[in-house]
């Protein structure tokens, strides 16, 4: 799943709990989850990377950093992580097991675009107005 989407349905289920530690629980659940659907991802790093940010950091704003909607969005897309940052890998593998398991991580099925809209949709609801 691309990262905005990690995050997007972090946000969007983040958004649905009272709590910061059930929402801290949840998002690797979600990772996993959303790992597990076949999908294409995109090709440039770059992308995916600012997208991801600029998501996280728009519920940041409008939910407010500690709230459980940023921290199950940032719980849910931070495995991903590990594709970007220099993370010690015991025996050169991957640590968050989608990652490491070849059949956990499928490919193909839905187009990184259409990801990319569903993305969105769940961001307008996670960052809807609460009146």
């Amino acid at each position: 799943m691309i990262v905005s989407l990690h995050v997007a349905s972090g946000a969007a289920a983040g958004s649905l709990l009272r709590s910061r530690l059930a929402a801290l629980a949840l998002g690797p659940v979600l990772h996993l989850a959303g790992d597990v659907v076949p999908h294409r991802d995109f090709e440039s790093r770059e992308f995916e990377t600012a997208s991801g940010l600029v998501a996280l950091g728009l519920v940041a704003a409008v939910r407010g950093p500690l709230s459980p909607a940023t921290i199950c969005a940032a719980a849910a897309s931070a495995p991903d992580l590990e594709h970007v940052l220099a993370i010690p890998r015991p025996d050169g593998r991957k640590l968050f097991p989608s990652h490491r398991f070849p059949g956990l991580h499928r490919e193909g099925g839905i187009p990184a675009p259409v990801q990319l809209a569903a993305a969105l949709f769940l961001l307008g609801f996670a960052t809807r107005r609460l009146s």
